[in-house]
């Protein structure tokens, strides 16, 4: 990195299905690029489709997948890019293995999206919560499979209560600050 690029930084935005991550995401970067920043975006369903369609679904392939994208995220941030990756990320030790590969090179900036269970079923516009609930698909978490909230996320939001803008106007502000103490 020169003394003139910006040190790199990967948002981790977690939560349940539902939860508010693809949004949020589609809106953080918007709000980057209209800045000229260039974002790479991380989506935990795109990169099961690209990177990782061979795994399944159990705990030692979920945790495969948060290093798979804690690797790419690491590299873009080492070259002074800003990564913002969307995905459920069920377990901590998985999200902790992220936040290692990426502090090797930058700054992550972890966001809990807390939002209750029975809100991000309710916004469930693909049925797999009713689906889960059925039986029809096992290990779905949140309903037979834990989602263990982070222990060291630097922003926690509850997307039933925070509007959109505020949350992303949250997260531009730790970005910002962080960029501010590191300069």
């Amino acid at each position: 990195m020169t003394g003139t690029q910006r040190p790199g930084v990967t948002v981790f935005l977690t939560g349940l299905s539902g939860a508010g991550k693809s949004t949020i995401a589609d809106a953080l970067v918007a709000s980057l690029e209209a800045e000229g920043r260039p974002v790479t975006v991380l989506d935990g369903d795109v990169v099961r489709t690209h990177l990782s369609s061979e795994l399944s679904f159990t705990r030692e392939h979920r945790d495969l997948n948060i290093r798979r994208i804690g690797f790419v995220a690491g590299e873009v941030v080492k070259h002074g890019g800003t990564v913002v990756v969307a995905a459920i990320a069920p377990y901590e030790a998985a999200r902790e293995e992220a936040r290692a590969l990426v502090e090797r090179n930058g700054r992550f900036l972890l966001v809990h999206l807390s939002t209750p269970l029975e809100v991000c079923e309710d916004r469930d516009v693909k049925g797999l919560y009713a689906r889960a609930r059925a039986g029809e698909i096992p290990g779905f978490t949140g309903i037979d499979d834990p989602y263990e909230p982070p222990a060291r996320a630097e922003l926690v939001i509850d997307t039933s209560v925070t509007p959109l803008a505020d949350s992303v106007a949250r997260i531009r502000a730790a970005i910002d600050e962080e960029s501010a103490a590191v300069a």
